[in-house]
């Protein structure tokens, strides 16, 4: 089954992204660095990679004929992004991608001068990455991953799918979400209007995981929301698992959670959002200067189902739900 959701941004904005511009062919290898906060072995890790790659050949940047691609994964762990990040400078690319928040961060740290592209950000503004959505104004822009406003979407698939839900938790790890209180403000007041009783649920490293989701699912008709955060990305396998066995109905930021045993996901095509952010590299490439590039909210959004996992938690999966799906898994 498949359906499509889009939102228009800027008066159509996003029509201007540039499809296929064909980078023109030379001698001269343009250096590109890539600087990841994931692991190189992450699945989600590997998806956008690959959608980064793909994304550059489409445009016309081959590597080894005309580009040099230096990629950096820091493996969730921020003393090594940093470093990372000033090696990359060191290499004098034209220009830097960085994938997700804490990278965006390093990069910022580590240069003022070289244009740094962003994917899966949340919050720029409130990040300080750039002083305004159409207007950067410095040496970064990008792409960001989706609002905060997505929180109150989790807690109404939440609610169909468990009418008598009555206090969920919303996860994350602070040192690696920094905007945290982006999201939690907008959870916070999304679960005011549903009557739904909303709980910060912090943690700083794997081994606090199951002490936070055990005490959550120890209260009667509770859920849990998973926030988009490089930490809840690399401890997928263990969030997933702990989901199972406290049989709490859990939702994910994204599709590969669910592809791995998650219940569900709804969010952004974050292959497409990595693609389209990669258009920005050509772009500066080509000479574009970042405060010259407003940045940019994703336009598709997609809804993932494991139906073998809501069997499993003992949940039966409403029609609404399953007819309006993207994929169920089965």
């Amino acid at each position: 089954m498949r359906r499509r959701e889009f939102i228009a941004f800027l008066g159509g904005a996003t029509a201007a992204w540039p499809l296929a511009a064909g980078a023109q062919q030379s001698d001269q290898l343009r250096r590109i660095g890539y600087l990841s906060s994931l692991a190189e072995t992450d699945l989600d890790g590997r998806t956008w990679d690959s959608a980064f790659r793909m994304s550059l050949t489409e445009l016309g940047w081959i590597e080894g004929r005309n580009a040099h691609v230096d990629y950096r994964w820091a493996d969730g762990k921020l003393d090594r992004l940093r470093a990372f990040a000033t090696e990359l400078v060191g290499l004098k690319p034209e220009v830097i991608f960085a994938v997700s928040t804490p990278a965006t961060a390093a990069a910022q740290a580590a240069t003022r001068m070289i244009p740094t592209v962003f994917a899966v950000v949340s919050d720029p503004i409130g990040s300080k990455f750039v002083a305004s959505m159409a207007n950067p104004g410095g040496n970064i822009t990008g792409f960001m991953y989706i609002e905060a406003s997505m929180t109150g979407k989790w807690l109404e698939l939440m609610r169909q799918i468990m009418p008598q839900v009555a206090r969920v938790g919303m996860l994350y790890n602070l040192e690696t979400a920094p905007y945290a209180r982006y999201f939690l403000e907008a959870f916070h007041s999304a679960a005011s209007i549903l009557s739904i009783e909303a709980i910060d649920a912090p943690f700083h490293s794997a081994a606090d995981l199951e002490p936070v989701m055990a005490k959550l699912a120890g209260q009667p008709n509770a859920g849990l929301v998973v926030m988009p955060d490089t930490s809840t990305t690399l401890h997928r396998s263990t969030i997933i698992a702990l989901a199972d066995r406290y049989r709490l109905l859990t939702i994910y930021p994204f599709r590969n959670a669910v592809a791995a045993g998650g219940l569900i996901s709804y969010g952004a095509n974050v292959t497409e959002t990595v693609k389209a952010a990669t258009t920005y590299v050509d772009r500066i490439l080509h000479g574009a200067k970042p405060n010259e590039l407003p940045v940019q909210l994703p336009t598709k959004f997609e809804l993932y189902v494991n139906l073998n996992t809501a069997k499993a938690l003992g949940l039966t999966m409403p029609q609404s739900i399953l007819a309006t799906a993207d994929e169920v898994i089965e």
